[in-house]
């Protein structure tokens, strides 16, 4: 990579156990559907392609940042999610990125900041998160049930307790 290349889209800060991962990259957006009838959170993006960057300070560790193009920390949240299966036959399937998306956005659109889908062009960049999670919700012991085809409204929530993780 050159020092005068230029990159297009927005630099968004990512922990560094997220840089080398093969998760699926889920954008949910908040805000940006206006009518009756409508969901909180829509996907707006689901890949396991991505384009990072890596920028070294002195004495510090190195940043890792994703390369998207039209994020806005307004009305997008970033989600990193492993591959999951359904269970089909007896066989496991592995779901498809829409699929996974859908399912995250059923399952956090409780926390789902109901604001209008405007904002002033002076607006800072908000001090909340789009999506606020609850004290006691914790994504390594989340289990999502699919929602049936026939139900529109989201998928109810079951807490876990998460497995004794070994000590190094």
């Amino acid at each position: 990579m050159s020092i005068f290349s230029r990159r297009h889209g927005t630099l968004v800060p990512i922990h560094e156990d997220n840089a080398h991962t093969k998760d699926w990259l889920v954008l949910l957006e908040a805000a940006t559907v206006v009518g009756q009838d409508r969901d909180k959170l829509r996907v707006a993006l689901t890949t396991q392609d991505r384009k990072l960057v890596k920028k070294r300070r002195l004495f510090r560790k190195p940043e890792y940042f994703l390369v998207l193009d039209g994020y806005d920390p307004r009305i997008h949240a970033l989600y990193f999610c492993p591959q999951l299966y359904k269970n089909e036959d007896g066989s496991l399937v592995p779901l498809s990125g829409p699929e996974i998306g859908q399912l995250m956005a059923q399952a956090l659109e409780g926390g789902a900041i109901e604001k209008s889908p405007w904002y002033e062009p002076a607006d800072c960049v908000p001090k909340d998160p789009v999506i606020k999670a609850s004290p006691g919700m914790e994504f390594d012991s989340l289990v999502v049930d699919a929602a049936d085809p026939k139900a529109s409204g989201p998928a109810p929530l079951r807490a876990v307790a998460a497995p004794d993780k070994p000590k190094n």
